[in-house]
């Protein structure tokens, strides 16, 4: 399966087939994700450990262990990790496309914004 070292973490490849794949997301403390849309999918992110905090479409959701939130295709949303702990997330992707170019980062901590 695949995976890829990130500045923010990484992420794992659990499982994937038609229309799905599950990912292991990791966050360093006090990192986050590019702020992001996608065309072609939509996901469901539950917090495993640590606490997330989360902004989907400008308002800020903080999600402890056991919590969940969905993110709508198209939204705009990000993951950060304000806390001195790691954070790790389960991600489930849903959708016709979910290749990892389906990103269209808004914001970038980390200079990979498209030009």
């Amino acid at each position: 399966m695949d995976s890829a070292d990130r500045p923010w973490g990484a992420w794992h490849v659990l499982d994937e087939g038609l229309g799905f794949k599950v990912k292991r997301i990791e966050v360093h403390p006090h990192h986050r994700l590019s702020l992001q849309t996608h065309a072609y999918r939509s996901e469901h992110w539950t917090v495993v450990r640590g606490t997330a905090t989360c902004f989907l479409d400008g308002e800020e959701h903080v999600v402890p262990v056991g919590g969940a939130l969905d993110v709508p295709l198209g939204a705009a949303h990000r993951i950060c990790n304000e806390h001195d702990e790691d954070l790790v997330v389960i991600e489930i992707q849903r959708g016709p496309y979910l290749g990892e170019d389906d990103i269209l980062r808004l914001d970038d901590d980390y200079g990979r914004l498209e030009a």
